[in-house]
């Protein structure tokens, strides 16, 4: 099942995006007349037929919509520090986009090697991520900010909120994930939708400083299990945890 993406979308109509077209007129031939699947990055696919095969700009006519295709039942925001190699962290966005996720929010911590970083390739990454893994939702990738602004903006927030770090605090022992999504999910009603935000620092860890603005914040210091992760690594296990119990 070859899936397009469409920005463009109108109640009745849709053209897709410059890349899309070329790859649906040019590549795979699709003239007027032709089925397609169309997803909106919103959450919604749309079933279309070809009106006009142009390979600058395919557009087609809608001729029946599936909100919340493939959607997941929680809300997960991940806001992870990009790591020195972008190709680990871009690694992280694709995989998390097939896992599901719904905000990906790139943080520069005190501890940071990378701090500057750029989303215009991270939401292609995005974009591709969601058509290959069937899913209509692709992921906000937020502006990057700084660790301790991301907590002020997130102190009033609700649902679950964690933040994973490696070093013990005895006053603040870190729990299970696992252990914490459970309750979660025993605790959530039928049709309730589960908001989950969850922190991943640098190559270095978070400062105790952004570690104690959290506790503050209202965050739950969470660990992954024994092994010491890398952020990649640790960023795709927490959210591969949300999807399996949520």
């Amino acid at each position: 099942m070859i899936i397009f993406y469409s920005d463009n979308v109108s109640p009745n109509s849709l053209c897709l995006s410059a890349e899309d077209s070329i790859h649906c007129a040019k590549v795979l031939r699709h003239r007027a007349g032709d089925s397609i699947c169309v997803i909106d990055g919103a959450g919604t696919m749309y079933e279309c037929r070809i009106t006009d095969a142009n390979p600058k700009c395919v557009c087609a006519a809608i001729e029946n919509s599936n909100p919340l295709w493939h959607s997941h039942p929680y809300r997960l925001t991940m806001a992870v520090c990009p790591t020195k190699n972008n190709e680990r962290f871009e690694w992280f966005i694709e995989k998390a986009t097939e896992v599901g996720v719904d905000r990906i929010v790139p943080l520069i911590g005190e501890h940071s090697e990378r701090k500057v970083y750029k989303t215009e390739r991270a939401r292609k990454i995005a974009v591709s991520a969601a058509k290959q893994s069937l899913k209509a939702l692709v992921p906000e990738i937020a502006e990057p900010m700084t660790v301790k602004d991301f907590i002020a903006q997130t102190q009033e927030g609700k649902g679950g909120k964690f933040i994973a770090y490696c070093f013990d605090d005895p006053a603040a022992p870190r729990i299970s994930l696992k252990s914490q999504l459970t309750a979660i999910c025993a605790e959530a009603g039928e049709n309730a939708i589960p908001e989950i935000t969850i922190l991943i620092g640098p190559e270095g860890d978070f400062s105790p400083a952004e570690a104690g603005l959290a506790l503050e914040g209202g965050y739950t210091p969470i660990h992954l299990g024994d092994s010491r992760l890398r952020t990649e690594t640790a960023a795709i296990v927490a959210a591969t945890m949300v999807y399996t119990i949520l």
